[in-house]
């Protein structure tokens, strides 16, 4: 007997257009797909700041299934980048599957009729035989909480909340956050800004990379003409691309070379001994996620700029107070501070079989079997969840494989030969213990406090290669799952 399944997908990043288009690929017409944004795009979405750009290469990252050979930057714009995901659901003709602006406050499994109830926050509700989470990890920002902040009388404003209306030319602006987009927007305000002060308590290895050069001229008009050329050229960078897993999974000369490279970067932009002794870390290069720029080591060496490496005592109506008792006058600070990384689907309350919560089920970290299921919770997978890629392999690649691992269990309930389908505990431990075993020799397990790690101190990555992947994710284990028809 063959069924219709009903899908819910829950987020339209990366991760939830790729589940679309792939499952609608598969011959899946009844497919919601749930944004509590107004716009798709997912973290490209919510964070628009100045000096947005992406950290890895255009022509790399998109998706396989939506070539674009017209980027205007070798390391595409972020606004671009979310333009491109609003083509690419015009162009596959997704839009009709998406309800934008409609939070799902909660997902409960009904054992009795073995389907999902959805809840959303406008009062909605949507029932589903399958649900696949594809939220992300950069959606809920993270808030320090420093003494006086709620006081200060200016500006105060999370990167990942811009307002673009925002005048911060003339101004004198605090900076607090050392990742990526700290060093981006520092480098982005620095030149328009009265003053600008950058606050380090740890500060990040940076690769010097040409991040300002614009695609080669020509080129977007050859791979137009020669869509094969693109396709292999695409192929081509994804193979290259595994250099990166070798790297951070594996000690060897190609790791040493690219050390040695961030403390050229270093030597070679810092002259000043007193300035370069506080932007040298104290753990290995490639630990954290790798900051790439060409233009912070000039912005922080500027007149106007300071680097603040004490610790921030409180947050005064007008400024901000160090520990050393300095205190600077400001009119804007802006938090980079990061995300909440682990949350994954939560603060949605999602309740599994026999009333487990994932709060529950992830009391000691988030954990899933091969990235994709959870035990405890029938019928519900996830796209770019625990372990993900996101510090070596394409997410893109990643988030692909795994719908299409997904849409086979999916097919199955289809065809009427399942009703629900559940990993196992064991399974999944094992694949949680060959995790931590392969974690040993990466370098994010080197000796660095990095967005990478959970309260517990394990390594939420991928630390296998791309090949290991797609032999994990290329057909079901049938022993790893309880299945009932």
């Amino acid at each position: 007997m063959s069924r219709r399944p009903r899908i819910a997908v829950i987020g339209a990043g990366v991760g939830g257009i790729t589940t679309a288009h792939v499952l609608r690929q598969s011959g899946f017409d009844d497919v919601t797909v749930f944004e509590k944004g107004s716009d798709v795009g997912g973290v490209w979405h919510w964070n628009h700041y100045p000096g947005l750009a992406c950290d890895v290469p255009s022509q790399l990252y998109q998706f396989g299934f939506a070539p674009k050979p017209d980027w205007t930057h070798l390391w595409a714009r972020g606004r671009d980048i979310q333009q491109y995901h609003r083509d690419v659901i015009d162009r596959l003709g997704l839009a009709p599957l998406i309800k934008l602006d409609t939070e799902v406050s909660e997902a409960r499994w009904d054992g009795s009729n073995q389907e999902w109830n959805l809840s959303t926050a406008d009062g909605g509700h949507h029932t589903a035989d399958f649900v696949i989470c594809a939220t992300g990890v950069l959606h809920h920002p993270f808030v320090p909480e420093i003494p006086g902040l709620a006081d200060f009388t200016g500006t105060v404003l999370h990167t990942a909340r811009w307002q673009d209306d925002l005048d911060t030319a003339g101004k004198r602006i605090a900076v607090i956050g050392t990742g990526s987009t700290g060093v981006q927007i520092v480098s982005a305000l620095q030149p328009d800004a009265t003053s600008i002060h950058h606050y380090v308590r740890s500060p990040q290895w940076i690769l010097w990379a040409p991040m300002s050069l614009r695609q080669l001229p020509g080129l977007a008009s050859l791979l137009k003409r020669y869509p094969a050329l693109h396709n292999s050229m695409y192929d081509a960078l994804l193979w290259g691309s595994g250099i990166l897993a070798d790297i951070t999974t594996r000690p060897s000369w190609r790791r040493r070379a690219v050390q040695a490279y961030a403390r050229l970067s270093l030597r070679l932009q810092v002259r000043d001994p007193a300035l370069r002794a506080l932007l040298t870390p104290d753990y290995q290069p490639l630990c954290k996620r790798q900051v790439v720029s060409g233009t912070y080591y000039r912005a922080i060496r500027a007149d106007n700029a300071e680097l603040v490496p004490e610790a921030i005592a409180e947050v005064t109506p007008r400024g901000i107070r160090t520990a050393d008792g300095t205190h600077r006058d400001l009119d804007i600070i802006v938090l980079a501070t990061g995300f909440h990384a682990h949350n994954y689907m939560r603060p949605m309350r999602l309740i599994g079989r026999d009333g487990i919560t994932i709060d529950d089920a992830w009391a000691t970290g988030p954990r899933a079997y091969r990235m994709t299921a959870i035990p405890g919770f029938p019928n519900l997978f996830t796209v770019l969840g625990p372990n993900s890629p996101t510090g070596s392999i394409s997410l893109q690649f990643s988030a692909e494989l795994t719908a299409r691992y997904i849409a086979q269990w999916i097919a199955r309930f289809r065809d009427g030969t399942l009703r629900t389908v559940e990993v196992t505990e064991e399974a999944t431990a094992q694949f949680s213990d060959g995790v931590r075993a392969a974690m040993a020799p990466t370098v994010w397990n080197t000796g660095c406090n990095s967005w990478y790690l959970t309260e517990d101190g394990a390594v939420d990555l991928w630390p296998y290669d791309r090949a290991a992947m797609t032999a994990m994710l290329s057909t079901v284990e049938e022993g790893h799952f309880h299945r009932s028809v």
